[in-house]
């Protein structure tokens, strides 16, 4: 059903200049996608610490101001969990392994990205809910304005945070919208019944679990009217936790969503919903069996392997153009068809 892009993958650590000379980019992933002068452009996440040392393991946080700090600990430190590669289990605390910044790089045919050396591409985190980074940025067209929900990490927890721009060089910073746990926010790119919808998804502890929601807003800044619309599926490909992509399609049958599911290995694949288009909280269909799963050696092997991951496509009539983090360390594209996906989903 897809059609990787035959230089897959299009973007490596490699291709990536650190932010700051004594740091190291471990991985890039991600990425949100949108079109802006003509070009294509990628808002990648960027995962970065410094170069390790022999026995020990650092990594860095912002202060409040935006300023850096760089912590270390020693790897036989019993206090230490290093069991996850994505975190730093410290004692009573937890930390990430890395700390993420958004960075643009744009395109002239979709396929060989690069820096612009004249425009402003580094997005940091910046304020107490951010200390930890920011991720994972999915971005949204419409009333003329490029719409960005991103994950916000801080030792107070996960949650989502709006950003918005007209020009990609002056932002305006709204907060968080959505509080912890939450993260995987889609926003639609139409009001329906004159309100504003996303996708969600807030994790449950001991009742509930990582499913997929849907609200409500009559400005974007405020939520009510939650609906859990999307469980997990015990024995699926899709049994530990799911969540959203980038933007629902409107297609003639319903709002179609490419969504993540992971599994107890923490193997994450894609499938497919479709939603009702006049009321998104109905589920019209879904798939059975993945969309897409992690087969390619770059999906299978690196910082977290068995992983392919979206948050961005472009839509071009019957084509759907995906780029989506593999393996949590590169980054990649491929093509899809909405009407063989809806075909797969009326079966």
């Amino acid at each position: 059903m897809a059609k990787r892009f035959p230089s897959n993958p299009i973007l490596t650590t490699k291709d990536i200049k650190p932010s700051q000379p004594d740091l190291v980019v471990e991985c890039v992933l991600n990425p949100g996608v949108f079109q802006f002068e003509g070009k294509t452009w990628l808002i990648l996440r960027v995962a970065e610490r410094p170069a390790q040392k022999e026995g020990l393991i650092s990594f860095p946080v912002l202060r409040e101001d935006g300023s850096m700090e760089i912590l270390a600990f020693e790897k036989n430190d019993p206090d230490l969990n290093l069991s996850d590669a994505r975190m730093v289990g410290y004692k009573d605390k937890t930390y990430l392994s890395t700390i993420s910044h958004l960075r643009l790089v744009c395109s002239d045919d979709g396929i060989h990205f690069y820096e612009p050396t004249d425009f402003p591409t580094q997005i940091f985190g910046l304020g107490p809910l951010e200390t930890f980074g920011i991720e994972d940025c999915r971005v949204s067209f419409f009333e003329n304005a490029y719409h960005l929900t991103y994950t916000q990490v801080s030792e107070s927890g996960v949650g989502v945070g709006l950003m918005r721009t007209r020009d990609w060089q002056h932002f305006s910073r709204e907060g968080m919208i959505l509080p912890p746990h939450n993260k995987d926010c889609a926003l639609f790119e139409e009001k329906i019944g004159g309100k504003y919808y996303c996708l969600h998804r807030p994790s449950g502890i001991a009742l509930g679990g990582n499913f997929i929601w849907v609200a409500s807003s009559p400005d974007l800044l405020h939520w009510g009217q939650h609906t859990c619309i999307l469980r997990t599926r015990e024995g699926w490909w899709d049994s530990a936790r799911i969540g959203a992509g980038a933007a629902p399609i409107r297609t003639s049958e319903g709002w179609l969503e490419i969504y993540h599911g992971a599994d107890a290995q923490h193997r994450y694949c894609l499938g497919a919903v479709l939603l009702d288009l006049d009321d998104p909280t109905k589920v019209l269909a879904r798939s059975k069996d993945p969309l897409f799963e992690p087969v390619a050696e770059y999906e299978k092997t690196g910082f977290f392997g068995n992983v392919v991951f979206t948050n961005g496509h472009l839509v071009n009539g019957d084509e759907i153009k995906m780029y989506y983090g593999a393996s949590d360390e590169v980054i990649c594209g491929a093509t899809f068809s909405i009407e063989k996906i809806l075909s797969d989903l009326r079966t």
